[in-house]
């Protein structure tokens, strides 16, 4: 397995054309499973099941259509965004159970800084309990292609969540977004990035 953090911040087309060129060749076996850590400018993608009415501020900031699955969602500094490349046909070729190892990835980041995340089966994400009641500090969304993974995850970190005011963000207006930040925690990126890798369950 491949380690890649990003310094700055990477355009979002650049970020794809990445994805999918090394998502190639880790069919064709030329290359190894990656784990690849971004931020992006600030800028809002489309899943497959986004709605129109659901991009409410449509001249914020870029929007960019993807092959993901899921609605809308933002990118930006303080966010980490994953993006993990992994072999599906190596694990029974189960993407249920690949979004799920996602879930149960971020959850156990989250428990290094005494952050109890959980999963809701009916909204894909982890969340959390503040004050406000549930919110939701990480989105999923992915894709695969020749049993290969492609987009990931995004794990609010210290954004600025305001930026999330010009979408209903994964199409669920009822639901605010937090961050590690906003529940107290002075976590920095490379902290987060540490227990992102100490807990990955595809470092084998």
């Amino acid at each position: 397995m491949e380690w890649q953090v990003r310094p700055g911040l990477t355009p979002y087309d650049d970020a794809l054309l990445d994805m999918e060129v090394r998502a190639a060749a880790i069919h064709e076996g030329t290359q190894a499973e990656r784990v690849l850590l971004v931020e992006h400018p600030p800028l809002y993608t489309a899943g497959t099941s986004a709605k129109v009415e659901d991009l409410t501020d449509p001249g914020r900031f870029p929007v960019f259509q993807t092959g993901r699955g899921g609605q809308y969602t933002y990118h930006g500094p303080g966010q980490r965004t994953v993006y993990p490349a992994i072999d599906l046909t190596r694990r029974n070729r189960d993407v249920r159970a690949y979004v799920t190892d996602l879930e149960n990835w971020i959850i156990a980041a989250l428990s290094r800084f005494d952050i109890v995340g959980r999963a809701i089966p009916e909204r894909v994400g982890v969340w959390v309990d503040t004050p406000a009641g549930e919110a939701k500090v990480a989105a999923i969304g992915v894709r695969v292609r020749k049993w290969v993974t492609l987009h990931g995850m995004a794990v609010n970190v210290a954004p600025d969540l305001s930026h999330y005011g010009g979408i209903v963000p994964c199409g669920l207006p009822d639901y605010p977004v937090t961050s590690l930040a906003a529940l107290g925690t002075d976590a920095t990126m490379a902290d987060f990035d540490a227990a992102l890798r100490d807990t990955c369950p595809f470092d084998d």
